[in-house]
Parts: structure tokens; C-alpha cells; sequence
């Protein structure tokens, strides 16, 4: 077995194998880009290396540096994880000269498979079978017009190289199908630099199944049963569970069976994934789709039902060990569903987020796995994937586990950029999914009918007692700054709370400990209690309570309610209720971008509502303004890359233009 072994990858799956590699008693070394430089799997392994800046192509992704990491750490090994330079045959070949050992598939394999044409030619001749249609290298235009009659409509147009949905195009008509090839080259040669095309039968309803594979380089190969992966949103997925609650046991032993000659078309080696697309309506019938010859995403539910730990398998193979599992070794119990959570908005029609972590709340309990790369204070860089982490719940059946899994969503958050952990709550609250009734088009069609979390009464009431109960707490009577003061108490304590685009709202605390009351803009007063447990708080409003996690500052609160995450700021009033002090001098970035203009110049004055800095982020401009008149003083320049709540600019009053009295 190994000693050292780097793993060439960030992230939750870098964390992932430094786990195992621990268990095994073998020394991690991780490598890293700038961005990455606080990350959770840095601080987790052994040792560390740099690879360089923040972009992919100058660290992750830099094969000569990646290796110039293994020889100097003294690795005798690199597991690539997955993405990245996982399945790039030139790094595995560059590990095989180097007198490296490249954890997976020799550099042979990886590029049988990685041709979605050879692919498919290499598993027909082992019987497999393949979605009908046309593949073969060299298909020109003309080629493909002529075959379509024969596939038959609808059909489907798909690159050859590369992967993600990219370049592929479904044709319901004969009169469409000119243009649909000359788009499907367009965009293969822009997304892959290749642009081969193929055409398929369009499977009506398709339910994405795949099938875990293990080979050693002894011959012997075993599949650890199949996944469900038909919840996916563009091509990716989003909620994968094992077993597939569509196949009976005849048709897992049969797919089972083709993922195994897949393996073998190819010599295979190390854990690899055969996915397969079935049609709803027809269970019993499976085509082969492509293989990936590496560790899997949703590789967790496999391990959680059969018990395997598939990176000390992948380890062991590579290490020249014959597999110790036979087929009959394998049996499945219970069942696992695993939710991935994205650094996305849903909102926003899931345009990617990232930036300062406040803090992140993970879920536990039985039948509870967490596969993260969150940290409280991190920053997660727009650089790269927005996979955060993975939720994993496993119980002895499907609805159970289902059951335990939207329970460890509702307890699960990420506070400081939105995330889709909501939306990934209400997608298994659907009864569709709760029945089973899976296909890769169900989120398309639900998503419009969701209902995400709004802002209402109860979460501004909540918003204002943890202001309330955190300025007690951390600051003291003679520190508060929400209305105490010598003389006459004050009637209330009155906050003035703001969330997004809405309308301001204005709630009113009275009492104190146990004593509480409060009241949200006119409405009556109602009795009123907070119990602070950590990031968890225990709230009663009127005779209902409920629990919350939430990150509260001096002037915001971030509430989590059953995955919504709920942003609430505050801007100061005095104790009698009348607005007083100014707005927050702070002008602070709204997401992570990178600043395209300076509106004004430092030491300019500014009156309410001006420009001043103008931020880009997801090719969208962002306009941040003053919410007070005086003068400016720049934190940033043109060019800069900023973190969401990242200080721009400061408003100073014109009595402290310096800014001396700002106490930061």
C-alpha cells in the first residue's frame, strides 16, 4: 500500500479521500490554488502544496505543476477525485511515464470512453446494449440528414467528445433538422474543440440509471447495484438515490451484468460508473449511454447501502491488490438519497453565487452522512464548481429515507450567499418524487409551481428578538445601542428591518427576559420568548414556537427555516421609535464581482442615492449607491475582484472626513 498519496483535486472530494487515506494510515498531500489557500481540505491534510493562481487552467488543471507537487511531496500516487483532470487521458499517460500511480483506469481506457463513438462501438461488441441510431468518427452534415429517417423522430443529436448537455439537441420534425446539426457542431466545437456528432433514438420519459463497477487489475470486475439519477435540472444532477425504486430484481441483475462487460470492452480498472438511459413506461429495457471512468458525485449512497468504502477499493486496486469482494459479497440494504447543494440562487434562475461564508450549520443524526467543504469565515470562490456539499440520508426504506433527508435539509445552512437548499427540500416534498414517478424532465415541469420562503411577520418578529436577545447578551445594558439609557426606560426598543426590494418594516420589543413582547408595524402586541442554543434558537410568538438556526451581527440577521434562508438588515432608529440615526456609512458589495467603475472620485461628496461604485457579477452590472450624504472615501479600485459584503467605499460625515471616528 501507498504511503503518500496527493490528491489532485479541492473541494468536498478532496476532503472526502483525505478521510479514508487517513483511516488507511496513509499521508495526504493536498494541493491548492490561491483561492483556495484557507480551504477546509488544505487545513484537513497532511501536508500542502501550491500550484498557483486562482484560475484552473494555472493550477488544478497544470499537469506539469500537479506533478512537480507528487514528486516533491513524495507521493507515490495521485487520486485525480472527479472533474478537473479525472478523465484526461494525457495526465493519466503523464502519471504512467513519470513512474507516477494515476488512481483509476489506464490512460487507454479513458479514452475509449471518453469517445462516446468508440464507447459505444466497444460495448456492442460485448453485447451491450445501445440506444439505436447512427455513430461512427467522420459523420459530415449530409451523412447525418440521410440517416435521420432511419433513427426515426423525435431523435437525438449529440457530440461525441464532452459532456454537461452541451451541443445537444432534440428534433421533433424533418423540415428542423438542418439547422439543429449545424447548431450541434457549433457548439461541440466551441464547448470541446471537437466537432464530431452522432444521432440516437430520443427515449420518451428517460429515467437516468447507472451502475457502480469495481475491476482489478486480476481480472475480476463486480457491479455494487445501480443508482437513480433522473433528478436533474440542464443536464446535471441534483438528487441521486440507490436503489432505483424502478427496477425489479430481474432487471438489476440483468443491467448489473451489461455494466460488468462494459468494464471488461475495455480492461477496466478501479471503480467506474456505466450509466444507462431507460424509458419509463418501459423498465425492462435499457440502453448503454457512456461510462465515467472515475469516482462518481453520488458515489456516498452507494457506500452507505452495500457498506464499501470505494476509495480505499480504488486505493487498493491501484496498489496492485486483487479484489476481496465477489458478486455474491455484494447485497444492498436499505436505501440512500443524497441532495447535492449548489452555490446557486434559485430565485435568481440559479445563477451561480459564492463569497464570504458567516457561518454554516450541517445536519446530523442517524441515518445522517455529510460530505462538505464548508467552513465558517471561508470564501468560496466564483472560480470554480458551485458544489458545496452533499447531504446523504440512508434508512431501511426508500420513504423513510426520503422522510429523514427533507428533516436534514430543514436543519442544514449556508449563511452568507444563497444557496439551493430550499429548493432541494421542496423537490422531495413533491409527489412525484415522493412516489417514485422519476423522470429527467420533472423539475423543468414542477419548477414554475414552487413556492420558495418570503419574508413575512413571524420572520421580521424573529428578526428583531435575536437583534434584541444578541445586543443583551454580547453587549450589556451600557453597551445597547437599541434604546437604553439613564433616566425613564424607554416604551420600546424599536427596530426598523429591511429585506431585499421589500417594504421596510417596523417592529417594536418591549420587557425583558422571559418578559418579552413584540409587534410588527401596526399590529397588536403579542407575548414573546427567545432561547439561544448556538447557531439554533428556540422562538415563541404568541403561543407558537418553532425552531431557527441564524448568524446575527450588530446589524442583520440571517434566519434558516426549513432551508430558506431569510436575510434580514437593520438600520438604526432611536428609543422613542423616530428615525435617527444615519444609514450605514459602509458601502458594501452585494455579491462577489469584480469592479468595472468608479462613479466618483475618493474625497468626493456624495448625497444620498448617488453612484459610486458600480460592480459586475455574472455578466450583469450592479449599481451601489450612497445611503447618506458626505464624503467618499474608496476601498477599491477598477479591476479589483471583491467577496460579497466586502466594504467598497465609505460615506463619511463632513464633520470626520477622514474617517477617524470610524472605529474599524
Amino acid at each position: 500500500m501507498f504511503e503518500t498519496v496527493l490528491i489532485a483535486n479541492r473541494g468536498e472530494i478532496a476532503c472526502r479521500i483525505i478521510r479514508t487515506l487517513r483511516s488507511l494510515g496513509i499521508r495526504s498531500v493536498a494541493v491548492y490554488s490561491d483561492a483556495d489557500a484557507s480551504s477546509r481540505h488544505v487545513r484537513l491534510a497532511d501536508t500542502a502544496v501550491r500550484l498557483g493562481p486562482a484560475p484552473a487552467a494555472q493550477s488544478y488543471l497544470d499537469v506539469a505543476r500537479v506533478l512537480a507537487a507528487a514528486r516533491g511531496s513524495g507521493a507515490q500516487a495521485i487520486h485525480p477525485g472527479y472533474g478537473f483532470l479525472a478523465e484526461n487521458a494525457a495526465f493519466a499517460r503523464a502519471c504512467e511515464e513519470a513512474g507516477i500511480v494515476f488512481i483509476g483506469p489506464s490512460s487507454g481506457a479513458i479514452e475509449v470512453m471518453g469517445d462516446k463513438i468508440t464507447a459505444k462501438l466497444a460495448v456492442e461488441a460485448r453485447g451491450v446494449p445501445t440506444v439505436p441510431g447512427i455513430a461512427r468518427p467522420g459523420l459530415s452534415d449530409d451523412d447525418l440528414l440521410a440517416a435521420a429517417d432511419g433513427v426515426g423522430y423525435p431523435l437525438l443529436i449529440k457530440p461525441s467528445a464532452g459532456g454537461g448537455g452541451k451541443g445537444m439537441h432534440v428534433v421533433e420534425r424533418p423540415g428542423d433538422m438542418a439547422a439543429a446539426v449545424r447548431a450541434a457542431r457549433r457548439e461541440a466545437a466551441a464547448s470541446f474543440g471537437d466537432d464530431t456528432l452522432f444521432l440516437e433514438r430520443y427515449v420518451q420519459n428517460p429515467r437516468h440509471i447507472e451502475v457502480q463497477v469495481l475491476a482489478d487489475g486480476h481480472g475480476a470486475v463486480v457491479h455494487l447495484g445501480e443508482r437513480e439519477c433522473s433528478l436533474q435540472r440542464r443536464h446535471q444532477k441534483v438528487i441521486e438515490e440507490a436503489p432505483s425504486p424502478l427496477l425489479d430484481a430481474e432487471t438489476r441483475e440483468r443491467i448489473g451484468l451489461a455494466a460488468c462487460e462494459t468494464a471488461r470492452s475495455v480492461d477496466y480498472r478501479g471503480a467506474g460508473t456505466v450509466e444507462f438511459i431507460v424509458a419509463a413506461d418501459r423498465p425492462d429495457e435499457f440502453f448503454f449511454m457512456e461510462m465515467n471512468t472515475r469516482l462518481q458525485v453520488e458515489h456516498p449512497v452507494t457506500e452507505q447501502i452495500t457498506g464499501v468504502d470505494l476509495v480505499e477499493q480504488q486505493l487498493r486496486v491501484a496498489a496492485g491488490e486483487p479484489l476481496v469482494l465477489a458478486q455474491h459479497d455484494i447485497v444492498l440494504r436499505g436505501h440512500s438519497i443524497e441532495a447535492r447543494v449548489y452555490a446557486e440562487d434559485p430565485r435568481a434562475g440559479f445563477l451561480p453565487t459564492g463569497g464570504h461564508v458567516d457561518a454554516v450549520h450541517h445536519p446530523s443524526g442517524d441515518g445522517i452522512r455529510v460530505d462538505s467543504a464548508l467552513l465558517d469565515d471561508l470564501d468560496v470562490s466564483i472560480d470554480y464548481d458551485p458544489m458545496l456539499a452533499k447531504v446523504i440520508a440512508t434508512a431501511p426504506d426508500r420513504d423513510e429515507a426520503r422522510r429523514r433527508l427533507i428533516v436534514a435539509l430543514g436543519d442544514t445552512a449556508v449563511f452568507g450567499f444563497p444557496t439551493n437548499v430550499e429548493f432541494l427540500r421542496l423537490l422531495l416534498e413533491l409527489p412525484a418524487v415522493a412516489a417514485g414517478d422519476l423522470d429527467t424532465g420533472l423539475i423543468a415541469r414542477e419548477l414554475e409551481g414552487m413556492r420558495f420562503s418570503e419574508v413575512d411577520d413571524r420572520a421580521c418578529a424573529e428578526a428583531a428578538l435575536l437583534l434584541d436577545a444578541r445586543a443583551t447578551r454580547d453587549d450589556g445594558a451600557w453597551g445597547r445601542r437599541t434604546g437604553w439609557r439613564l433616566g425613564p426606560v424607554p416604551a420600546a426598543r424599536v427596530y426598523r428591518l429591511h429585506a431585499g426590494t421589500a417594504a421596510e418594516r417596523i417592529v417594536a420589543v418591549r420587557g425583558g427576559g422571559a418578559r418579552l413582547t413584540v409587534a410588527v408595524d401596526d399590529a397588536p402586541e403579542v407575548a414573546a420568548s427567545v432561547r439561544l442554543d448556538g447557531a439554533a434558537a428556540a422562538i415563541s410568538i404568541d403561543g407558537r414556537a418553532r425552531r431557527v438556526l441564524a448568524h446575527v451581527t450588530a446589524d442583520a440577521v440571517e434566519l434558516a427555516v426549513d432551508g430558506a434562508v431569510l436575510r434580514l438588515e437593520e438600520r438604526r432608529v432611536r428609543h422613542d421609535g423616530d428615525a435617527a440615526a444615519d444609514a450605514s456609512p459602509h458601502l458594501d458589495a452585494p455579491m462577489p464581482g469584480s469592479v468595472v467603475l468608479l462613479a466618483v472620485a475618493d474625497g468626493a461628496r456624495v448625497e444620498a442615492g448617488d453612484p459610486v461604485v458600480v460592480v459586475e457579477a455574472m455578466k450583469m452590472e450592479h449599481v451601489v449607491r450612497a445611503t447618506t450624504a458626505g464624503v467618499v472615501r474608496l476601498r477599491v479600485s477598477v479591476g479589483d475582484q471583491v467577496t460579497r459584503g466586502q466594504t467598497l467605499a465609505m460615506v463619511l460625515a463632513d464633520e470626520d472626513p477622514d474617517g477617524k471616528g470610524d472605529g474599524r
